[in-house]
C-alpha cells in the first residue's frame, strides 16, 4: 500500500492536480524493477469503487512492480483517458475498459444464477481494450445506465436508513462520496460507505474499508432492490463491444467457499451450468473469459481453462482491487501455467492501440 500522504495528492480534486502531482511524486519514487509476471487487468478507481484515482492506482501498481495495468470500472469509462495519461507520465503500459451488468433473458440462465451474488439471471461482463478513440463512445453508452442505477441506489438508501435506524440521505451522503459528477457510477459499496461513516465518522481507512466488506456481505441483502432499467439485454452489450472493436469477456466467479476478499459468503454460481454457459455465450458471440485465479481452486481453473479452449475464447486475468488492504500483484501468476494471461494482456494493449 502506498503512504497516505501520496495518496492524498494523487487523490487530489482534479484531473489535472492528480496528473501533476504523479509527476513530481515519480522525480522521487525509488521503483522496484518490472517483474514480466506481474499483470492485473481488473482494477477498479474510485470511478465505481476504490481507495485510489486512476492516478493512484497506476502509481501503486507501478510500486509493486507491475510491468502492466488494466482499469475495469463499473459502468463507467470516466477513469480511463486519466488512466492512460498516468501510464504514461510513469511509464507503465496500461489497457482500458469497463464492467457492466447484463441481463440474461431470452438465454437458458434467465432464471439462473451467475456470477451475481445479489440477483438471479443478471451476470458481469467486461469490455477490455477499449480503443482509445471510441472511450467517449463507450461512456455515453452507459451514461442512462448510471442514471437508472441511482433510482434504484435511492430505494435502497432509503430501505439502509429504515432498517440501520440512521438518518441516510442519498444526495447528501452517498452522492458525494461517488465521481458521478464527472461521469462515474454509483455501487452499493458507496451506500455502505455512508452507512459506516454513520456509525463512526472517526473510523481510519482501513478500518472503514474493512467495515464497508463486512456491511456488503451481510447488510445488502436485507435491503437489495432488482436491478431491471440499468441492465440491458447481453446481445446489446455484444452489439457494443462489436461496434466501439473492444474485447468483451464473460467475468467467471466459481462457486465460493471462503471469500478471498471477504465481501462475498459460501455461495454457489456458475460452475453446475458451465458447459452450458459457455455454449450460450459463444452463440451470443462473446469470445473472451476473464477470471481471477487465487479465487478458484486448481480444479475449477483447470476446468474453465479447458472449456475456452474447446470454443476458443481467449483468456484474460485480474483480481478486482477495491480495498486498500489488497495487493495488485497476483502471485499465481508467478506459475508457468498461467503464461498464456500474461500473453493476453499484451494482446489486449496491442489491440486497443490500433496495432491489430
Amino acid at each position: 500500500m502506498i503512504s497516505e500522504q501520496i495518496l492524498k495528492r494523487l487523490n487530489a480534486p482534479t484531473r489535472e492536480e492528480r496528473l501533476h502531482n504523479l509527476r513530481e511524486e515519480a522525480k522521487k519514487a525509488d521503483f522496484p524493477p518490472m517483474n514480466p509476471r506481474f499483470i492485473n487487468n481488473h482494477i477498479h478507481t474510485f470511478y465505481s469503487f476504490s481507495p485510489y484515482s486512476p492516478t493512484a492506482a497506476v502509481y501503486a501498481a507501478r510500486s509493486e512492480g507491475l510491468c502492466t495495468a488494466g482499469i475495469v470500472d463499473h459502468d463507467s469509462m470516466g477513469g480511463a483517458e486519466e488512466f492512460i495519461k498516468a501510464g504514461e507520465i510513469i511509464g507503465l503500459p496500461v489497457t482500458v475498459g469497463v464492467e457492466g451488468r447484463v441481463s440474461m433473458a431470452g438465454t437458458p440462465f434467465e432464471n439462473l444464477r451467475t456470477n451475481n451474488p445479489d440477483q438471479l439471471g443478471v451476470s458481469y461482463m467486461v469490455l477490455h481494450a477499449v480503443p482509445h478513440h471510441n472511450i467517449p463512445r463507450v461512456q455515453a453508452w452507459f451514461a442512462p445506465l448510471r442514471e437508472a442505477r441511482n433510482t434504484r441506489n435511492r430505494l435502497m438508501t432509503d430501505a439502509i436508513s429504515r432498517l440501520s435506524g440512521f438518518d441516510l440521505d442519498f444526495d447528501r451522503d452517498v452522492l458525494p462520496l461517488s465521481m458521478f459528477h464527472d461521469g462515474g457510477g454509483v455501487t452499493e459499496r458507496h451506500l455502505m460507505q455512508a452507512l459506516a461513516r454513520k456509525e463512526d465518522p472517526g473510523r481510519s481507512m482501513l478500518e472503514e474499508y474493512d467495515r464497508i466488506g463486512v456491511l456488503k456481505k451481510d447488510f445488502i441483502p436485507k435491503v437489495y432492490v432488482d436491478a431491471t432499467a440499468e441492465c440491458p439485454p447481453i446481445s446489446e452489450f455484444v452489439s457494443l463491444a462489436d461496434q466501439v472493436g473492444g474485447i468483451l469477456a464473460y467475468a467467471y466467479l466459481g462457486d465460493v467457499t471462503a471469500s478471498v476478499t471477504g465481501d462475498k459468503k459460501a455461495q454457489a454460481f456458475e460452475d453446475e451450468h458451465l458447459e452450458t454457459l459457455f455454449k450460450t455465450l459463444d452463440d451470443l458471440g462473446v469470445r473472451a473469459l476473464t477470471y481471477m485465479p487465487t479465487r478458484n481452486t486448481d480444479h475449477q481453473l483447470d476446468r474453465v481453462r479447458q472449456l475456452c479452449g474447446r470454443y476458443g475464447m481467449m483468456q484474460i486475468s485480474g483480481e478486482d482491487i477495491n480495498s486498500p488492504r489488497q495487493r495488485f500483484v497476483i502471485e499465481k501468476m508467478k506459475d508457468e501455467r498461467f503464461s498464456n494471461l500474461i500473453d493476453s494482456t499484451w494482446k489486449l494493449i496491442k489491440h486497443e492501440n490500433g496495432g491489430d
